[in-house]
């Protein structure tokens, strides 16, 4: 038995057998051949084995997800029977000689590029389907041994080095139980991806690629941070009462679903939920979600090898506003840089690309790419509460320059005869110390803030939230986080405006007491942390808080700050 620890980055405890989740290399080189008819067999065996797998996993999607969601294995069966795709293939490994490989790799991005470049959107978006399909008979013709995410069809625990957003986004909860990682944080993307799923992980533990073998029998106890290989038939048990425990305790929490959020002394807050995607308003309205104060639009940019088109992201605005039911829904626009890059925009590497040219910063260079967005909010305003907040932004000219903006496509689309709503409220994210230095200033042009903790921390502190060795600086509980907080809510309020947290610290258990007596109006979090905070606030009185905070801000120490909410208890 092996014991491995790391960040507990989603509660939960999962068991299950491991599964090793390594991107293969894809890269071919041009190779002659002495024998084409031997090639032309090795294509027509790969293609054979694809399409074995196909039908497998469309009858699968079938007999669990239903028709329409098995649809897209539909097509890419027929593109393995393209005869356009196979003739060139084919063609080329007669004429040119070389490896059945290679020839279906150049064929492929033909046929790829070709379906970038067309006018219809479903066209375009027929270039993913050849790019997923290329690859699956690529990995048969190059003896790969790789299996994608989707394509999971037992009960596993996931072993990988990290996970991408778009590798999270793919897992099935069905079947994938939980994760852990060697590299990542609690505010990694792949952790909040997790925590929006509702799956069981634990990352930064440096060593479970190299310490853990497929098969092998796996524990993740995403409430301590452990990953436990191979664990005795003692602890086996331990691990299944303490899995059924947690369990128990969340079916206790869902009797809080419609209950509203007010602490002990009867004063509310609103607890929102962070999403990634529209699929994720159903957590948040099974987890009894207020409103939705996070929506990532940059999720509809990722795993695409080209810009959404307004259409796309007017249809997906509009599918959360409309779920939402009249409940507040933040979208922050477009918020790609740091770890978060588009390939087909081919921007320039920098040497600190989170303090670079990133979020707002991109936007109001690429205006192409950010007035096609505000227009799709815009036209999306009348199904729902809208609310649209700028992210990085430092200084009062770039929020203004994101305003005019707005409000130039908001005249071009009412010119139009476009109907748009007059109650948008527009607001930044407060993740920069110059913002919060300048709060009263900031206060006085915007409709409200929304302190995104998770970069506001590591800015302070100088210490990147995503290397494991200055981990000990991304200190949440510091005296010094707690004023900038608290110098941000004093100066909307005295404004009349509200203010919002969006970091993960707004779902910290012990973070929350102090948030409540600084008088944050909404905490936004991931959907699965709602109710457990609701049950905590319930249990605290406001005015005690305040004294709480107070005492907290007069600090020295983030550690001396946890001992002091450590007191209070439960």
């Amino acid at each position: 038995m092996l014991e491995i620890k790391g960040i507990a980055a989603s509660a939960g405890v999962a068991i299950a057998s491991a599964f090793r989740l390594e991107h293969p290399d894809y890269t071919i080189q041009r190779e002659s051949v002495n024998d084409p008819q031997e090639e032309l067999k090795r294509l027509d065996a790969a293609l054979a084995k694809a399409q074995q797998e196909l039908k497998a996993i469309k009858q699968r999607t079938e007999e669990q997800l239903g028709a329409k969601k098995a649809e897209i294995f539909e097509s890419h069966l027929l593109i393995l029977s393209d005869p356009e795709l196979l003739d060139a293939v084919r063609d080329r490994i007669a004429s040119e000689k070389v490896t059945a490989q290679y020839a279906l790799d150049e064929a492929s991005k033909q046929f790829i590029s070709m379906f970038e470049n067309m006018k219809s959107a479903y066209l375009r978006e027929r270039a993913a389907d050849m790019r997923d399909v290329t690859k699956r008979v690529l990995i048969h013709l190059l003896g790969l041994n790789y299996v994608n995410p989707a394509d999971i069809s037992e009960e596993v625990i996931v072993i990988a080095e990290d996970l991408t957003p778009s590798d999270t986004a793919q897992l099935n909860r069905q079947y994938v139980k939980g994760f852990t990682t060697n590299v990542g944080g609690r505010t990694s993307h792949s952790a909040i991806m997790a925590r929006s799923l509702e799956i069981p992980a634990v990352v930064g533990t440096k060593e479970v690629m190299a310490q853990i073998q497929n098969g092998d029998t796996v524990i993740v106890d995403g409430l301590d941070g452990k990953v436990i290989v191979n664990p005795s038939a003692e602890v086996l048990e331990q691990y299944k009462q303490r899995r059924d425990q947690y369990l128990r305790q969340l079916e206790e929490w869902k009797k809080l679903k419609e209950v509203p959020t007010q602490s002990k002394d009867g004063i509310h807050v609103e607890l929102a939920a962070n999403i990634g995607t529209p699929n994720d308003v159903t957590g948040v309205l099974e987890n009894g979600g207020e409103a939705v104060g996070l929506y990532r639009t940059e999720f509809l940019y990722m795993g695409r090898s080209e810009l959404p088109s307004e259409d796309v992201q007017f249809n997906a605005y509009k599918t959360v506003l409309e779920r939402m039911e009249g409940k507040p829904v933040v979208v922050r626009t477009l918020d790609i840089g740091g770890d978060k890059e588009l390939p087909y925009l081919d921007l320039p590497k920098e040497m600190n690309p989170f303090l670079g040219f990133r979020a707002v910063r991109l936007c109001l260079e690429r205006q192409d790419i950010f007035r096609t967005q505000l227009r799709a909010l815009l036209r999306a305003s009348i199904y729902g509460n809208l609310k649209i907040m700028f992210p990085m932004i430092a200084t009062l000219d770039e929020f203004r320059q994101a305003k005019a903006l707005l409000l130039e496509e908001k005249q071009k689309l009412v010119a139009e005869g476009v109907e748009i709503s007059e109650s948008i409220e527009l607001g930044i994210m407060v993740e920069i110390p110059s913002t919060a230095v300048l709060a009263d200033q900031f206060a006085r042009e915007v409709d409200f803030f929304s302190i995104g903790t998770n970069d506001l921390i590591q800015y302070t502190m100088a210490a990147d939230r995503m290397n494991e060795r200055v981990a000990y600086l991304y200190q949440p509980y510091n005296p010094a986080i707690l004023r900038l907080v608290k110098m941000v809510i004093d100066a909307a309020h005295r404004e009349g405006r509200w203010v919002g947290m969006c970091g993960e610290m707004a779902g910290d258990a012990t973070a929350i007491p102090l948030l409540l007596g600084l008088g944050l109006d909404e905490f936004s979090m991931s959907a699965t942390s709602i109710l457990p905070a609701r049950s905590q606030i319930a249990r605290l009185s406001k005015a005690e808080m305040e004294q709480l905070a107070a005492q907290a801000i007069g600090m020295q120490t983030a550690e001396q700050v946890v001992e002091l909410v450590r007191d209070i208890g439960e």
